[in-house]
């Protein structure tokens, strides 16, 4: 046997050990790729539900709160309906920025 050749004979056959642990090691590597590969079900159906929720609350929340706190400004200082009007279509504009900004990112 030469320096340069591993210790075992070609024609021999392959110690059962060694199948053993391959197929071990293939099975292994098969199930991290499968794994890896697959996202979490329960964490992306939660942050879709929570993104969803926040989009929800900014469109329905914001208008109203501009036009609430529009109301209040009119009632105070007698220029009804303009502030709120004002407010309205300003929460409402933030509340599509915030939609748009959503989109482009994918997330919060």
């Amino acid at each position: 046997m030469a320096t340069d050749e591993p210790g075992q004979d070609p024609h021999s056959p392959e110690d059962a050990r060694l199948t053993s642990l391959n197929q071990r090691l293939r099975l292994a590597q098969q199930e991290e790729a499968a794994r890896k590969g697959r996202p979490d079900l329960e964490r992306s159906q939660h942050l879709v539900r929570s993104v969803g929720q926040r989009l929800l609350y900014d469109l329905v929340g914001l208008p109203f709160g501009g036009g609430l706190i529009g109301w209040l400004l009119d009632r105070w200082l007698g220029t009804a309906p303009w502030i709120m009007l004002a407010m309205l279509f300003l929460g409402f504009g933030l509340a599509v920025r915030n939609v748009m900004r959503v989109s482009k990112t994918g997330r919060d």
